[in-house]
């Protein structure tokens, strides 16, 4: 045998020893499974789903189950607290109300009117009064203290759109895998992009950008910038219910990644345009010589 021959011979018993094929070959690949309907809108019927579900609500009252996490990206380390019990009251335009107590003691009661908020906290290190205007100015070295009102209302009920925003509606699919019962499944989306212009400018700046699942047309998450374009929340709605003719989702998760910061609510009960009173908007009873701290 020649010695190209031979090297030729060896080379093939070596990729057919090391599971490698000099023949084509054809093996089989789960077929993602699609949902049994896929709707189909034009970008300003879409739209105009949203801002009719934003205009029928006047208020919205919830009970939920709140927990938090701190996630150290760098450490790969989540600290999460304790799970507490409460109650989000909200009412057109900007007022709300999120109140959770842990074993029967009131642990979080938050406020806002659009203009200013209130937040009172109970620790086991001790008990905190916060207050400061609606829209963070200047970040507290406590993440937790970032957290305003609007970033509740915003993350539970998904707005319609201002008179000033611009807008742009892309189609897409995306594979999930179910690794509890080893299949993939297509989900075809609308992202709605949200955007408005720069004053005396071209430049456009991201507002929000909203994701609907096609079998639904219901949003299923939404991401939303602060003023210089950062990323400030992320948000994901899953698992809708129908909660008196309307549907809203019963898990929602909140993501802060500026702040390192994950919220989850599970809904309970929810009731739409409930009448609320100015009252209810109000913190009473906070225990006398509870320290306060006015933020920017």
């Amino acid at each position: 045998m020649k010695a190209g021959c031979r090297l030729v011979a060896a080379l093939s018993l070596s990729l057919l020893l090391s599971g490698c094929s000099l023949l084509p070959t054809t093996r089989k690949l789960p077929i993602p499974k699609g949902p049994m309907v896929t709707q189909t809108v034009a970008p300003d019927e879409l739209v105009q789903r949203l801002n009719e579900r934003w205009s029928a609500l006047d208020s919205v009252t919830a009970t939920v189950e709140m927990q938090a996490s701190h996630i150290d990206k760098k450490e790969g380390i989540a600290k999460g607290s304790p799970t507490i019990r409460g109650h989000i009251l909200m009412r057109k335009p900007e007022m709300l109300r999120v109140v959770g107590s842990y074993f029967g003691i009131r642990a979080l009661d938050l406020s806002g009117d659009g203009s200013q908020f209130m937040m009172y906290y109970h620790l086991p290190s001790g008990s905190q009064v916060v207050k400061g205007p609606y829209t963070v100015k200047k970040k507290s070295d406590k993440a937790f203290e970032n957290l305003r009102p609007g970033f509740f209302f915003d993350a539970l009920i998904v707005r319609g759109l201002a008179a000033d925003d611009l807008y742009a509606v892309t189609a897409d699919t995306i594979t999930v895998e179910d690794a509890t019962r080893k299949h993939f499944y297509l989900v075809p989306e609308y992202v709605l992009s949200i955007s408005r212009r720069k004053s005396g400018s071209q430049q456009l700046t991201p507002v929000r950008v909203v994701t609907f699942h096609r079998d639904d047309l219901l949003p299923y998450e939404q991401d939303l910038y602060d003023r210089e374009g950062n990323l400030e929340t992320e948000v994901f709605y899953s698992e809708y219910q129908d909660f008196g003719g309307s549907k809203y989702p019963t898990k929602v998760t909140i993501k802060r990644p500026l702040e390192e910061l994950e919220i989850v609510l599970s809904v309970e009960e929810v009731k739409q345009n409930v009448s609320l009173t100015d009252e209810q908007f109000v913190i009473h009873n906070i225990p006398e010589g509870t320290p306060t701290k006015n933020l920017e």
